[in-house]
This record gives structure tokens, C-alpha cells and sequence, in this order.
């Protein structure tokens, strides 16, 4: 028997394909890394863009809220990950992370 999901709400942006999600704990926020290079964060409940994030000219593969500090961390294919506060939209750090691409994340649950 197939799954049948029943869409809810739709978010749009101008991107060709979205490559990760992540839903914060406590908003009704959804965190989106876009092929575009950049990442949106999208308020579920209303269906409006909250922020908007220009990472890079490349897609940004993966991000993550990282919501006990107020930041998330996104990696894209110009093999950096960047960590922003979401509330004050400043970069935290910018790191060169690997000799290739990036493709998944995690956050440690307590360690930063």
C-alpha cells in the first residue's frame, strides 16, 4: 500500500531545489538550505519567510538550529560550514571543513 501524505502548507522561494530541513524545537520556525546558496527560515504557522540567509554563490547542502545558542550551523559545496545567530543575523564563525563536500550534519545535544 502506498503512503499518502496530506500537504498542510506550502512555503515558496526562488531556488531549483531545497536540500535540507530542520524544524526548531520551540518556533514554528523551519530552517531551509537552498541550492541557491542560500538558507530561509520559514515561520510554518503563518507561511511567511522570517529570515534570509545569503551563504554562498554555491548550494548550501545541509543546516541544523543549533537552538540552545540561537545560531544554526549550514554547510555548502564550497566545503566551509558557517555558523549565524538567528536573531541577530551576524556570522559566529566560518570555518574551511573539508576537501569535499559537505553532505549531512549533526548537533552534539549539550556540547556547542
Amino acid at each position: 500500500m502506498p503512503l499518502r501524505l496530506d500537504i498542510k502548507k506550502k512555503l515558496s522561494a526562488k531556488s531549483d531545489r531545497v536540500k535540507s530541513v530542520d524544524i526548531h524545537p520551540s518556533e514554528p520556525w523551519a530552517l531551509a538550505a537552498l541550492y541557491s546558496g542560500n538558507v530561509m527560515i520559514w515561520d510554518y504557522e503563518t507561511s511567511t519567510c522570517v529570515k534570509s540567509f545569503e551563504l554562498s554563490e554555491l548550494p548550501v547542502r545541509c543546516a541544523k538550529f543549533i537552538a540552545r545558542k540561537q545560531w544554526f550551523i549550514a554547510a555548502s559545496d564550497d566545503m566551509r560550514l558557517r555558523i549565524y545567530n538567528y536573531n541577530t543575523m551576524e556570522k559566529v564563525k566560518e570555518i574551511e571543513a573539508h576537501q569535499d563536500y559537505i553532505r549531512f550534519l549533526e548537533v552534539h545535544p549539550s556540547l556547542p
